[in-house]
């Protein structure tokens, strides 16, 4: 009986307030690859595509198609755009390795696709500010490295071409960051706060 007493009473009472209790629902960026586009295989959990340089044709025949929209939370915070900004970037010391090796799961792959945190900087060029969603987007190399001021004969594989975005919402709220374990790959969590194709020669 004394137990249950003490259960009851601990139950009862709250002393402390914690941030989290306070949460509010935001929008998340929402990125579909056009797999069926990717010169080489891809699976489009892992939110990446390919250019094959094998393929002497490969700058203006092969093509990088995804699509734009956004996860609202069931309605619950809701968006008036999102920014879309670009940048080209020289391969990791680690690139994530190829082919694809998906997770215990079959689901998600089990690495990260394209290096964390992914927040806009400096270098990152603005694109395009999309309000009318879903948005598809398909260019080829050649496009994106007019867009980027990329040489494409100084290119390597694993180096890459990679979209980032800003999400305004209605109430006046721009997220300009989401937390790495949102926006991690191998983690199937629903924010796509990046997009990317990589170039290999295969």
């Amino acid at each position: 009986m004394l137990i249950a007493g003490l259960s009851l009473g601990v139950g009862a009472c709250k002393n402390v307030d914690y941030e989290w209790e306070n949460f509010e629902y935001v929008a998340t960026p929402n990125v579909t690859v056009n797999i069926a586009e990717s010169a080489l295989p891809t699976v489009p959990t892992a939110n990446v595509s390919f250019f094959n340089m094998a393929d002497p044709n490969y700058a203006t025949e092969q093509y990088f198609e995804w699509e734009l929209d956004y996860y609202d939370a069931d309605g619950r915070a809701e968006v008036s755009s999102i920014e879309v900004y670009v940048s080209f970037n020289k391969k990791e010391s680690t690139p994530p390795v190829y082919p694809i090796v998906l997770s215990l799961a079959e689901v998600q792959p089990n690495e990260r696709q394209f290096p964390l945190p992914s927040v806009v900087k400096d270098t990152d060029l603005p694109f395009e500010i999309v309000t009318d969603f879903p948005k598809v987007f398909r260019l080829n190399a050649t496009q994106l490295a007019e867009l980027t001021g990329t040489d494409l004969a100084t290119v390597g594989v694993n180096d890459y071409f990679l979209f980032k975005f800003i999400l305004n919402q209605t109430n006046g709220k721009k997220i300009v960051q989401f937390s790495n374990n949102s926006c991690d790959e191998s983690r199937g969590e629903l924010a796509d706060c990046r997009v990317g194709v990589r170039f290999k020669n295969q």
